[in-house]
């Protein structure tokens, strides 16, 4: 406990003395993994909700408070939550970088310093709390995932920012069938490279579909400045069924 103030108050130092603060949060193997091992037996490898943990919100939270910008970058191999930061004023950027491997490092550099521009996008929901899901008993998909969630999500699945600002336009069906295709314009309306990820979600009006519209084709697209470019992306044969209660299509 005292180590763990001990760290607490050599931070607190260093942002009270810095422009900007670029904090490094998140989880480990000794708390999230594929089975129970010392860290977390009790939960059988898996976290118990979706909190920061030990400390680290409390840090967070007196960071925060100082009044000067932090950038926070998360480690993790799942969602997180920050007890309601993500809306302070002083979190300017949320870096998720999942575990990076040994090169992470000099790839948040890039990101951070501007070398590169963020082009991912959550391949997960990111819950507000583990409360609004159903029991861990419950198998069914009521209420899980974004195709199935009735809570408004913290960050949606597919969400992600870029260091611009891009628009779609002119969007059609393509294909000698309907529903074959999508094409659509985009443009980078900003002043800096990146790169976008096009995603197309459809929906099937059946009582058997899902609640909500699901991911059908995405396209990643290099943009320069102020550039557009015309993309076409392939529908799959089963973007518009359904399956039966049996299983069937």
């Amino acid at each position: 406990m005292a180590q763990a103030d001990d760290r607490e108050a050599e931070a607190l130092a260093a942002a009270e003395h810095s422009d900007v603060t670029f904090l490094c949060l998140g989880l480990d193997s000794s708390i999230e993994g594929e089975q129970g091992d010392a860290g977390n037996a009790q939960a059988a490898g898996d976290k118990t909700d979706l909190r920061l943990p030990g400390h680290q919100q409390q840090l967070l939270d007196k960071l925060l408070a100082l009044g000067k910008p932090i950038v926070l970058i998360l480690t993790a191999g799942s969602a997180l939550t920050l007890g309601g930061a993500e809306t302070n004023p002083n979190l300017k950027a949320i870096l998720d970088v999942w575990y990076p491997g040994a090169l992470g490092g000099v790839a948040v550099a890039d990101l951070v310093f501007g070398k590169v521009s963020p082009s991912g996008k959550l391949p997960v929901t990111f819950y507000r709390t583990t409360e609004e899901l159903p029991s861990f008993t419950d198998y069914r998909m009521t209420g899980r995932t974004y195709r199935y969630m009735t809570h408004e999500a913290l960050y949606p699945f597919g969400y992600g920012l870029t260091y611009s600002h891009v628009t779609l336009s002119d969007a059609e069906l393509t294909g000698e069938r309907a529903y074959q295709g999508v094409a659509v314009t985009i443009t980078n309306t900003g002043d800096t490279a990146i790169e976008e990820v096009v995603q197309v979600y459809a929906h099937v009006d059946s009582d058997l579909a899902p609640l909500h519209p699901r991911l059908v084709a995405f396209q990643r697209v290099a943009l320069a400045a102020g550039a557009s470019q015309r993309v076409a992306l392939t529908l799959a044969p089963d973007a518009f069924s359904v399956v039966s209660t049996l299983g069937k299509p």
